[in-house]
């Protein structure tokens, strides 16, 4: 079935990953086996899409008098440390692969990930 304009929505505190390709040689020429890579417990690759967050309830939800014409949503979101860009590392194991429209992705919890690398300008390592 084919939809039209398609929109891929992460739900929570999930991240949308483009993971890198898998190494299929050393950076000396050697080629790697198969259960070399599935042994290596962390993976990388940019991020596509950022979830909402963490959700919590809304305050001001609760304290809403019943008359009142302006609508509150009942929760609100922590928002993510992760931005759309990031280069992530995370752990291979939480991560859930799926295929949108041809194209490999990983979703992936915020907790999974452990290195976020921003590119900002003007930024240095020192």
């Amino acid at each position: 079935m084919k939809f039209k304009n398609n929109k891929i929505i992460v739900i929570g505190d999930k991240v949308l990953i483009a993971a890198e390709s898998d190494r299929d040689k050393t950076e000396h020429g050697l080629y790697l086996p198969p259960t070399v890579k599935e042994k290596e417990k962390v993976q990388s690759g940019y991020i596509v899409k950022v979830g909402p967050g963490y959700p919590v309830p809304n305050p001001q939800f609760i304290d809403q008098e019943p008359w009142s014409t302006t609508p509150k949503d009942p929760v609100k979101y922590i928002p993510l440390q992760a931005e759309e860009g990031d280069y992530a590392i995370f752990i291979k194991e939480q991560a859930i692969e799926i295929e949108y429209e041809s194209k490999k992705y990983l979703i992936v919890p915020q907790s999974a990930i452990l290195v976020l690398i921003r590119h900002t300008p003007n930024f240095e390592f020192s």
